[in-house]
């Protein structure tokens, strides 16, 4: 068997090459080394130089013929996507356009897109929120990643594709980059390491700062894998348990014992106030269920950033 990981070379991505090699399958890589980590590629992996959005890509899928494609390539940063909606669009909605018409040209078994949890619902009374519900993103990051989700239910109805799309929660874990707001754990991680003020965007009526689903790397990782053999459909992937942001800075800030306080400040636009995820349909439907609770998943993570220090 084997799999095609676009942005094999970074957090999320790196993390599935690896298991899918422990696992036995031969793995390629696309990555166009945007946000992507040279140290993150496994050897054991066949590596291509790529951006999405080539036509080098889509000959590139033509000539292996993976049996998989795990789609973890994105621009991924809310604020970043605020500020430039049209290269949002252009990465995340033509460089998936791009992987799914290369797919329907071999014989894929399964498509599994990494979606956002995070943003893709808006803001919402009913947590922990189900799949279900009406979708109303507040960012053109949550927007393109919708857009995927209905090429991906669009090509799975008409040509027959096969599909999984999986609604992270805020992923953290060790090799995450500290230039999104999903890495606020390593964010703060890395500040207080240095000894540096954090600073935790906050609205007037909701003090401690944004509620969030805090998801493990490893937990994410079982959910890709699980989903390879899943029935096509969207499901979330998280804990059902929401942590705001002051909580996090002050049980990071007992672990690491360094306290350097923080700066209140207003959301940034595109920010919406709490998300927690059900994942009872994961549960159900592939028997997936988040092992990690986030005080083990923080101190694996910190001992990780302590590490890189030393």
């Amino acid at each position: 068997m084997k799999a095609l990981v676009t942005g094999g070379a970074g957090f999320i991505g790196s993390h599935i090459v690896d298991r899918l090699i422990e696992n036995g399958l031969e793995v390629v890589i696309i990555d166009n080394m945007y946000t992507g980590q040279k140290e993150n590629i496994n050897p054991k992996a066949k590596f291509y130089l790529n951006d999405i959005r080539d036509e080098e890509t889509y000959n590139i899928i033509l000539k292996e013929k993976p049996d998989y494609i795990f789609h973890t390539a994105a621009q991924m940063s809310v604020p970043f996507s605020v500020e430039n909606p049209k290269f949002d669009l252009d990465v995340n909605g033509n460089g998936t356009l791009n992987l799914i018409k290369a797919s329907l040209e071999i014989n894929l078994k399964k498509f599994i897109f990494s979606s956002t949890g995070g943003v893709i619902y808006g803001h919402l009374d009913i947590l922990p929120t189900k799949e279900d519900v009406i979708l109303k993103p507040l960012c053109p990051y949550g927007i393109t990643k919708l857009l995927c989700e209905n090429y991906l239910h669009f090509y799975m109805h008409e040509f027959g594709l096969n599909y999984t799309a999986l609604r992270y929660g805020n992923v953290y874990g060790p090799r995450q980059a500290n230039a999104h707001e999903s890495g606020v754990i390593t964010i703060f991680a890395r500040k207080l390491l240095k000894n540096e003020r954090c600073k935790i965007y906050e609205y007037d009526d909701q003090k401690g700062g944004m509620v969030r689903d805090y998801v493990y790397i490893s937990d994410v990782i079982d959910a890709n894998i699980a989903a390879m053999e899943s029935e096509s459909g969207v499901y979330n992937v998280g804990t059902s348990i929401g942590t705001n942001t002051l909580s996090l800075y002050n049980t990071i800030s007992e672990i690491t014992k360094i306290e350097t306080g923080y700066d209140s400040l207003p959301p940034r636009k595109g920010e919406i106030r709490s998300i927690i995820l059900d994942v009872s349909k994961a549960k159900n439907n592939f028997n997936w269920s988040p092992k990690i609770n986030i005080q083990e998943g923080m101190e694996i993570t910190l001992d990780y950033f302590k590490n890189l220090n030393e």
